[in-house]
């Protein structure tokens, strides 16, 4: 059975970018879902609507164009963008999930990364991947790949990085296998420098 990648994005002003992912994630036999988290007409047609999106946050697409407040956009398709991908995981349709961006971008496609469990794969290459990356990730295991060069345009750097994001995720969800779980309990613990060897006496002796 072909796994599925989710594809997040705003395809009104990145379309050309995330087709060029959508087209190599499929030649490497993958599923794609691509979800439409921009506010202006998609550069090309995807799985769900921007319409569908705003919706799913209570918002109107047409209000939201009409005012066209950044913040307001992109905290109404975050939202929305997230309970659609949330509704797709619950449905078993989500083996990764993949997107690219600037500023704008990254706050809509991480915190709809965030809302998954870990260990679903999640790749977001990013222009803001070489700075201090916490309000992206969070506490979720996403991978973050700088993008060296601004999201604007397919030229040869953008190509390279976009081309290794893309086979990553595919390769990644197409020989993932499921990894069995300890019956153990998950205890956390902090360390810093010279406590290190404490944690670790610690954790030895717990795992016995």
């Amino acid at each position: 059975m072909s796994k599925n990648v989710v594809i997040v994005g705003t395809l009104d002003t990145k379309g050309k970018e995330y087709s060029f992912v959508n087209e190599i994630i499929k030649a490497q036999g993958v599923n794609t879902i691509v979800v439409d988290a921009g506010i202006f007409e998609p550069e090309f047609t995807p799985d769900v609507s921007n319409e569908v999106v705003a919706k799913a946050s209570g918002h109107d697409l047409g209000r939201l164009r009409k005012v066209n407040d950044r913040g307001t956009n992109v905290k109404a398709m975050s939202k929305g963008a997230a309970k659609v991908v949330l509704e797709l995981f619950e449905e078993g349709k989500v083996d990764g999930i993949i997107s690219l961006g600037g500023t704008g971008g990254s706050s809509i496609a991480g915190h709809v990364m965030q809302q998954l469990p870990v260990g679903v794969p999640k790749i977001l290459v990013s222009t803001v991947a070489a700075g201090d990356v916490s309000p992206y990730v969070g506490v979720k295991d996403i991978m973050m790949m700088y993008s060296i060069v601004d999201v604007a345009g397919l030229n040869n750097v953008l190509k390279e990085v976009l081309t290794n994001a893309a086979l990553a995720i595919a390769g990644i969800v197409n020989n993932k296998k499921p990894i069995p779980k300890s019956t153990k309990p998950l205890i956390g613990a902090t360390m810093f420098g010279v406590t290190t060897p404490c944690v670790t006496t610690a954790r030895e002796y717990l795992e016995e």
